[in-house]
């Protein structure tokens, strides 16, 4: 009886140790965290699947590159470009359109260069730029921040931001750049999700919003395990298709803050 019970004792652990060691390593843009969409969706997966998900929140950009050295096994991210190209290096299995949101350009209610109310984000910028407002960029290669320089440069802006002093790029998060705008009254790019969520908002309002070019899409992307290894393939795909899949994408859209609904689902399957 005793060998039996220490038999039942070893399985359980071994039962406990295999649970434990169900964890993946998702490396994804500081929006995602720091709207409280992980926080809401994360417990639901691991209830669903039994796998825990630990999160690396950085810019696009990094995020990628810790998809490049297969320091992650999912990558979940928002600038297609940067996607694409990693794609294209072999460096992900498929890429899927999980959901999408929209940018928007906060600034101080006293909107010193007069954009308020306005649709055109090119027009907008030309305009702080004109009256040398006061702009903080992430600077951090981030999605948001290269939504940023594509959209300046739209609009025909050579930024120098060692010259121009209106111009300070921090090479932070999404939740630092709103904290420093709202301490300095300044413009800055934002996705609404981290807008939304924002409590310290100060004197800052949303501005312009509703140009198509503002559009925010993001993407998911299992790193390969051929040229990784290490890639929890498996457990990496079942997080992948819980996200597209009916529940996930009900779940994308019932977060909310204060009412408002911060992604829209658009899975690709």
């Amino acid at each position: 009886m005793r060998k039996l019970a220490t038999i039942g004792a070893v399985l359980l652990w071994s039962a406990i140790a295999f649970a434990q060691d169900r964890t993946i390593t998702v490396a994804s843009t500081t929006s995602t965290e720091q709207s409280g969409l992980f926080g809401h969706l994360l417990p639901l997966f691991s209830r669903d699947e039994g796998i825990s998900v630990k999160v690396v929140a950085v810019g696009t950009g990094q995020a990628l590159d810790i998809g490049r050295r297969g320091d992650a096994d999912v990558v979940f991210v928002h600038d297609r470009a940067a996607e694409d190209k990693f794609m294209s290096e072999g460096q992900g299995v498929k890429r899927f359109d999980v959901m999408y949101n929209d940018f928007v350009i906060i600034g101080p209610k006293s909107d010193p260069a007069k954009i308020a109310g306005g649709k055109d984000v090119a027009d907008a910028l030309r305009k702080i730029a004109a009256a040398k407002a006061p702009f903080i960029s992430r600077g951090d290669k981030s999605g948001t921040h290269a939504a940023e320089l594509r959209l300046w440069k739209e609009a025909g802006v050579d930024l120098n931001a060692g010259k121009d002093n209106w111009y300070r790029e921090i090479g932070q998060g999404m939740g630092p750049a709103l904290n420093m705008a709202s301490s300095s009254n300044a413009y800055l790019l934002s996705d609404r999700g981290t807008w939304l969520s924002f409590k310290n908002r100060g004197e800052l309002a949303i501005l312009t919003e509703g140009d198509k070019r503002l559009f925010n899409q993001y993407g998911v992307m299992l790193v390969n395990p051929e040229k990784h290894p290490s890639v929890k393939a498996k457990d990496g795909q079942a997080f992948i298709d819980w996200l597209v899949s009916p529940k996930g994408q009900d779940a994308i859209a019932g977060y909310k803050v204060g009412g408002e609904q911060l992604f829209f689902p658009n899975a690709s399957h």
